[in-house]
């Protein structure tokens, strides 16, 4: 049975918790510093404290996830954002000094931005790392001093229940309340009234949470993703970019919404890149099936799906190369989808892996000539969640490539490294996601900014003629400010 089947959740319910919300906030007042922070360590003290119960459910989610990699990603990433905006929380709190106009300013006019909470948030967290996109952007909200409302996915039920249990046992329902349920739940919170609402998933399921938002003009923060490319320079270090690549390609077997998807290769460089990428994923999984290393699809529908697209690129003609280290049979596997790295050289733009968003243990390779060729490709398709690049960290090369694309970021010599720098913004742009959290960003993200301006005692209307009844006065004070 599915937490869908076992939960009803009715758009009545969850509106009366938003009720009881919305009036708690506006019963609390100013929310502290010594409150947010309490939220942000019982926050801790949830995640750390049942980590090893979260690494269980994961791995049932999935028929088998890698347990150090379900440490490192959705249990030491989601730490480090808590304790980074708790460190910081109490600087960010402060108002922002901004210039008064002049002459104001010389008669004691000031102007100051203050950052208050919006009230209640919601979050729409999503399969691949369901504890990260949920718990994460709840640093920024209970940083700014915000209440919140989670859906859990529904593909990962073992942890969406944990996670449920937990929350209930943190937080008193005023301060955090999730909700178990199919899409249809989903589709109810984004079309509530809520004071801003950030989702994590599939462009296409982003624009209905976009529309059904839009309804109650609710703000919203887009986290998506799409096909990030990587660009290996002529003089890069090829073994390590590969190595690189590959230590980020199999984490969570590709199904990162920052994962690579398409590795851009000089045309004479090609072959060495694939026998490296054969010999540094063999020295990392030397087998594949009963590797506690390796991780499983999430289910069959994406099983099947990733299959699809190896099918299809082998129907149309594609040189498809399979890495299966030790030669093991995946055809009769009980209880879990896992499929051997699979790359897909100079694929046809007519094969679904050139169109989709491959989510997968799946990768492009593309030989190039020049790099203009890259740029022009990228370019052409929408815009990534992240862009890659390997090469010399200065000069004209990647200075080109950072003024000629748009990407939501970029990191050079690695891939989602950046992800982890928690004072950097992570978002995306265009199809790939809209505003961004993590650091201050995130905190002004989940807050409004509120202008201040405090006007000088001295009525410089007045002793400028700018009052009615208008005369030569007035019109001397105008010809002085009106120029060029």
């Amino acid at each position: 049975m599915t937490v869908q089947e076992k939960i009803d959740v009715s758009t009545a319910d969850m509106q009366a918790v938003l009720d009881r919300q919305k009036a708690a906030y506006l019963e609390e007042g100013v929310v502290t510093a010594e409150v947010r922070i309490d939220r942000l360590n019982r926050l801790i003290d949830l995640v750390h404290d049942h980590k090893d119960e979260m690494v269980a459910a994961l791995s049932k989610d999935f028929g088998h996830r890698s347990s150090h990699q379900t440490l490192m990603s959705d249990i030491y990433s989601t730490l480090e954002s808590l304790k980074h905006t708790r460190k910081s929380l109490k600087s960010w709190m402060k108002p922002e000094k901004r210039k008064a106009p002049v002459p104001m300013n010389l008669f004691g006019a000031r102007a100051r931005i203050e950052y208050q909470p919006k009230g209640v948030i919601g979050i729409l967290g999503t399969w691949n790392f369901p504890i990260h996109t949920v718990i994460s952007p709840l640093a920024g909200i209970f940083a700014a001093g915000n209440r919140a409302l989670i859906k859990y996915s529904e593909v990962t039920p073992e942890t969406s229940t944990l996670l449920h249990t937990l929350i209930k046992k943190y937080y008193k329902e005023e301060e955090c309340v999730g909700f178990l349920g199919g899409p249809e739940v989903g589709a109810a919170l984004s079309g509530l009234p809520l004071d801003h609402l950030i989702f994590t998933g599939a462009t296409s399921i982003a624009r209905h949470v976009m529309r059904s938002a839009s309804e109650n003009l609710t703000p919203v923060t887009l986290e998506l993703g799409g096909k990030s490319p990587v660009i290996i320079s002529r003089d890069a270090d090829l073994k390590e970019a590969v190595r690189r690549i590959f230590a980020g390609k199999t984490l969570n077997v590709g199904q990162v919404c920052l994962s690579p998807d398409y590795v851009f290769v000089p045309e004479d460089l090609r072959e060495e890149f694939l026998s490296h990428a054969s010999s540094i994923v063999a020295e990392m999984f030397p087998t594949l099936l009963n590797n506690p290393d390796y991780s499983s699809v999430i289910n069959e529908r994406h099983y099947q799906r990733l299959l699809g697209y190896i099918q299809d690129a082998k129907d149309k003609g594609g040189d498809v190369r399979e890495i299966n280290p030790a030669n093991e049979d995946f055809s009769s596997q009980k209880g879990i989808h896992k499929i051997p790295l699979t790359l897909i050289v100079d694929p046809a733009t007519d094969m679904k892996v050139s169109q989709d968003e491959l989510f997968g243990p799946l990768l492009s390779v593309k030989s190039y000539k020049k790099l203009d060729e890259c740029i022009d490709y990228i370019n052409a398709n929408p815009r990534p969640l992240a862009l890659y690049y390997f090469g010399p960290k200065k000069g004209a090369e990647i200075r080109k490539v950072l003024d000629n694309t748009t990407s939501g970021g970029v990191c050079i010599n690695d891939v989602l490294a950046h992800v982890s720098c928690e004072d950097l913004p992570f978002g995306g742009v265009g199809d790939s996601g809209m505003g961004n959290y993590h650091g201050p960003e995130g905190f002004k993200t989940f807050s409004h900014a509120r202008s201040v301006f405090t006007q000088t005692k001295i009525n410089l209307q007045a002793l400028g003629g700018m009052l009615p009844p208008y005369g030569e006065k007035a019109d001397k004070t105008l010809k002085g400010m009106i120029k060029k």
